[in-house]
């Protein structure tokens, strides 16, 4: 089950509290992207929007979503990296 979501996730330049709670929601984002995947079946299964009946919020929730895993991927990592137990 997807944890709450927003439409839009933060776009701070620092990992974030939503951004811990979704890292499966981003992997499995960036999974979908990179195997070429249409982005209104990958929003549908991964955060239950229908493209159909909801198509302006499902494109930003994908679009702003995978943004974000993107940025997660390229830089946001660190951070994770940064912390200590």
């Amino acid at each position: 089950m997807i944890p709450a979501f927003q439409d839009e996730p933060p776009r701070e330049e620092r990992l974030t509290p939503y951004d811990e709670r979704h890292l499966v929601t981003y992997l499995r984002l960036l999974d979908a992207h990179n195997d070429g995947a249409d982005w209104q079946e990958a929003v549908a299964i991964i955060f239950e929007i229908d493209p159909q009946n909801e198509p302006d919020r499902a494109r930003v929730v994908h679009s702003s979503h995978l943004e974000r895993a993107l940025w997660m991927s390229n830089t946001g990592y660190r951070h994770l990296l940064e912390r200590r137990p």
